[in-house]
């Protein structure tokens, strides 16, 4: 482990950018579910599992208009726990490592909970490659576009696990509103956000020297593989050498590549605490 870290922080110092690539297990160790497999899904949400609603079943858009208060409870208890949860110590330090870099960092993420926006992270450098819980849709489409979740409080019952009465709604004409999540068979969701996003991001990647980028990927599974393909293909573009997978149990990568087979927290503290004996 020691040696990889090493190889780690020698990457980074020699980077002039770092690409952090974020996939759900980076917020796990600030607390937040792992909705790995059905099991874990169900363990965090009994509820579901006695209905037999995998996480799958209910990230779908249908329900929002088959049973409205289904899809908020399940939505509405999770934008309640990303407010409320704090980003782990890990965000810090990679924030503090692009900031030392030439080029700075850009993160890449198929996380939904704001959390890098949290952190105090450029708000102009995240792409959110699956939207956002915290911006919102009108379901009838009525031409308002994407529009901030802020104005808006979920009641959930802790018992049925639905939400309570006023469901968001659209400031425009009324109708129900969803978060603009990409979902499961989801024909509704608006990408011109995160479609800005990662135009934004291409013009920093064809700036940065082929060879001069370092990835960090944290994290990211390959049920839903959107970002280890995203990090993979910074090798086979030539942008990045050296590419460093955080993941305790999906830990495997190209030939050359490093793999710390830990979670988020403890892989990018180890990096940092050979750094800081290096004086960087």
């Amino acid at each position: 482990m020691n040696l990889l870290c090493q190889r780690a922080a020698d990457a980074i110092m020699q980077a002039e950018g770092l690409l952090v690539c974020a996939g759900a297990g980076m917020g796990v160790d600030s607390g937040l579910p792992d909705f790995r497999g059905d099991t874990g899904f169900w363990k965090e949400y009994p509820l579901y599992g006695e209905l037999k609603l995998s996480f799958s079943d209910l990230a779908n858009p249908a329900w929002f208009e088959r049973d409205p208060t289904l899809a908020w409870g399940f939505y509405g208890h999770r934008l309640n726990l990303y407010r409320q949860t704090e980003p782990h110590d890990g965000f810090q330090t990679l924030l503090s490592w692009g900031n030392r870099l030439k080029r700075g960092l850009y993160v890449f993420t198929s996380n939904v909970d704001g959390h890098f926006q949290k952190a105090k992270f450029p708000a102009e450098r995240i792409v959110e490659a699956h939207g956002s819980i915290h911006y919102m849709l009108c379901t009838k489409d009525c031409g308002i576009g994407i529009f901030p979740a802020d104005q808006f409080k979920v009641d959930i019952d802790s018992q049925t696990f639905r939400a309570r009465e006023p469901l968001p709604s659209c400031p425009k004409c009324g109708a129900l509103a969803r978060p603009n999540i990409l979902m499961f068979d989801d024909g509704g969701w608006c990408n011109a956000r995160s479609k800005e996003q990662g135009r934004r991001q291409q013009n920093w990647l064809r700036e940065m020297p082929d060879g001069r980028l370092v990835v960090i990927e944290c994290g990211a599974g390959v049920a839903v593989s959107t970002v280890r393909f995203f990090s993979e293909q910074m090798l086979l573009l030539g942008k990045a050498t050296t590419l460093i997978r955080i993941n305790p149990r999906e830990g495997n990568v190209p030939d050359g590549q490093i793999s710390l087979p830990v979670g988020a927290a403890e892989g990018l503290q180890g990096i940092a605490d050979v750094l800081s004996k290096n004086g960087w």
